[in-house]
């Protein structure tokens, strides 16, 4: 099928219908000298399993080379089908081509499903039609088949067949693929590719064009940081599986993600220029970082045979240790009573709603607060934007280590060491926060895109449209509801949908509130578009009292809050009984602030707008022993007032 000289590599393959020997030899060689980086990891792994590591390679990267070395792509597709007759003459038992060949041994003595080859074959074929990916989802569905079957071999491979496996190895052979998109943006856009999710670009202003023409500037910087923050994400919520498979294995799987997580930090360190460089991981960083996985082996190792009280995860602190993995429940009840001070310093209206729920929950509830408080902090405190970014790192880097039990690097230097120094209050929260993580199953993204909505006060001080404030209001507000709603606890997985809702509704209601506020420390958080069509400029909101076009641009955006309330309320019906008191009180509670601001007609410019203690204290009382139900979940509005509103701004929007 292959013309004489169409692929290089074919140049040293043995004819077909070669004796298994020599098809071995050639997949032994294809791995060793193909690829450089295949070998540093495939010798720690029992050699046993080294000739079926070849095997499989060879086959990933013939199917690799004929859909990215073929220039013309009905040539590239026509080649691509021709490896998938292969492909059934394999598992047909007739192979003849000597990849298939030297493959046919490994698939069944590993009883390999075909399902996972023709997986990869898909993403090739995507490859010859799809240049542009238009949503973030789209691109994660490409690596369903581009990524994750390569994980999924391997986990066949080793023994390991289990849904909970291969879900963990999915996560980190996505964050791979992504973080190896976002380095070679340069190399894929000479191929025509923009693997950037366009929707994502577009969030920060960019278009296709301006990808296509390298334009590198803010707006660029702040797209990669977004997506390195949501790949640390995925990267994160894959660790675990380095816990769970054969501690030789465990090496390979560390060093997959360290040598991903090196990557973002390169990027990082270079200023996140990946139109016009590639960054690289030189060859001191990956012995470096194989050293790292290979002492968090070996220390992993000798701690389970020195038994259960064994320290198996610590980090100094200037002369003393910081924390381990014999965390003792009198040191995790400290944690949480020092998160629920913080909670209870803050003087929240979450706080009212922690005591209506059993006692396992209330300390979870605070530990999420405490943690979200001292991470907003960091971005609220202080003028040092520098000091300000490492902080918030740092605590990305602390989440990190909570999820994975690895230390984490942030200061965009994979193999340096960890700084002495941690952010405020880590080592009083982390205790408790671990144990708030792992009792209710809580997604690390929601944590870390809560710190990306913190690291969004740092650099955007306006937003265009509203569905770019919605992304910063999901990042905030959104997480919030969304942990607190594992923590209520659910079954019908419409309640996330809502609890983000509900965390918009809050989040619009405060920035409503704080309009003059945040224009005093540089943000407008009201759409552009929206102050346009009112007449509204950001200076009106320093003044001192409220102009008519003010109230009517408040108003607009009170009614997208109640909008957004009333589709929320849906939740109190779909979380766990024992918890539905709390939830109610929270939405009555800031419902209520937002009806008393409609009911002041926006006087935001003055003093601020609250409720009183003995408003609050009444509320809890109704939700602790009233009959609480959806359709008295909200406070009720000013409806005469209201409709006014509207049709004044209705008029005004044209």
């Amino acid at each position: 099928m292959l013309r004489p000289g169409e692929l290089e590599l074919a140049s040293h393959a043995p004819p077909p219908g070669c004796a298994p020997e020599a098809a071995q030899q050639y997949t032994r060689w294809l791995a060793t000298h193909h690829y450089e980086n295949f070998n540093v990891v495939s010798w720690l792994l029992p050699r046993e399993l080294h000739q079926h590591f070849y095997n499989v390679y060879a086959y990933c990267r013939w199917a690799d080379d004929l859909g990215d070395e073929v220039p013309e792509a009905p040539r590239a597709l026509e080649l691509l089908d021709w490896w998938e007759r292969e492909l059934d003459d394999c598992y047909d038992g007739r192979p003849s081509h000597p990849v298939f060949i030297a493959l046919r041994e490994t698939v069944v003595e590993k009883n390999i499903p075909r399902q996972p080859f023709a997986d990869l074959l898909k993403a090739f074929r995507q490859d010859q039609t799809a240049k542009r990916y238009p949503t973030w989802d789209a691109v994660l569905g490409y690596c369903v088949y581009s990524a994750n079957p390569v994980g999924r071999l391997i986990l066949y491979l080793c023994g390991y067949r289990d849904e909970a496996r291969q879900r963990l190895s999915d996560s980190t052979c996505t964050a791979l693929q992504l973080a190896n998109f976002w380095q070679d943006v340069g190399r894929d856009l000479e191929k025509g590719r923009i693997y950037i999710p366009l929707d994502a670009a577009a969030a920060h202003g960019l278009t296709e064009n301006d990808i296509v023409n390298r334009c590198f500037d803010e707006r660029y910087m702040k797209l990669m940081r977004d997506l390195i923050a949501r790949t640390r994400a995925l990267f994160a919520e894959g660790a675990p599986l380095a816990n769970i498979v054969d501690g030789r294995l465990r090496i390979d799987v560390e060093m997959f993600s360290r040598g991903g997580l090196a990557v973002l930090d390169s990027i990082e360190a270079m200023g996140y220029d990946t139109l016009h460089h590639r960054p690289a991981v030189s060859k001191g960083k990956q012995v470096r970082l194989l050293g790292r996985a290979l002492a968090s082996h070996w220390v992993g190792k000798n701690s389970k045979q020195a038994g259960p009280s064994a320290v198996t995860r610590t980090r100094l602190k200037p002369k003393e240790v910081r924390r381990d993995s014999a965390v003792t429940p009198r040191a995790i009840a400290a944690s949480y009573e020092e998160c629920h001070g913080i909670a209870r310093a803050a003087r929240s209206n979450f706080y009212y709603a922690f005591f209506l729920l059993p006692k396992p929950k209330r300390d979870a509830l605070a530990a999420l607060y405490a943690f979200m408080r001292l991470v907003d902090d960091v971005a609220d405190e202080g003028r040092d934007f520098a000091a300000k970014q490492r902080g918030l790192a740092k605590w990305r880097a602390e989440l990190d280590e909570v999820i994975t039990g690895q230390d984490q690097c942030f200061d965009g230097t994979a193999a340096l060491p960890l700084p002495e120094a941690l952010p405020d209050g880590a080592v009083e929260v982390l205790y408790a926060l671990e144990d708030t993580i792992r009792r209710y199953k809580i997604p690390a993204r929601y944590l870390h895109d809560l710190i990306s909505g913190a690291e969004m006060d740092l650099t955007v001080h306006s937003y265009p449209t509203f569905d770019r404030l919605k992304e910063y209001c999901y990042r905030v507000a959104g997480t919030v509801g969304l942990t607190c709603t594992h923590v209520f606890g659910f079954r019908d997985p419409r309640a996330l949908d809502l609890a983000e809702k509900l965390g918009l509704a809050f989040q619009l209601t405060n920035i409503i509130r704080d309009v003059r506020e945040d224009y005093a420390a540089g943000r407008v958080y009201l759409p552009e578009e929206d102050l346009a069509r009112y007449s509204v400029s950001p200076e009106d909101f320093g003044r001192t009292e409220a102009t008519l076009g003010m109230r009517e641009l408040l108003r607009f955006e009170a009614d997208r809050a109640w909008q957004s309330y009333e589709d929320g309320a849906a939740l109190f019906g779909l979380i766990d009984p024992e918890s539905r008191a709390a939830l109610w009180l929270l939405a009555h509670t800031y419902s209520a602030l937002l009806a008393r601001i409609e009911a002041l007609d926006f006087a935001v410019f003055g003093e601020r707008i609250r409720l009183s203690r003995a408003e609050k204290m009444i509320f809890t009382a109704k939700a602790r022993l009233g009959r609480l139900t959806e359709e008295n979940v909200l406070e009720k509005r000013d409806r005469d007032r209201r409709r006014a509103g509207r049709a004044g701004g209705r008029r005004r929007a044209g």
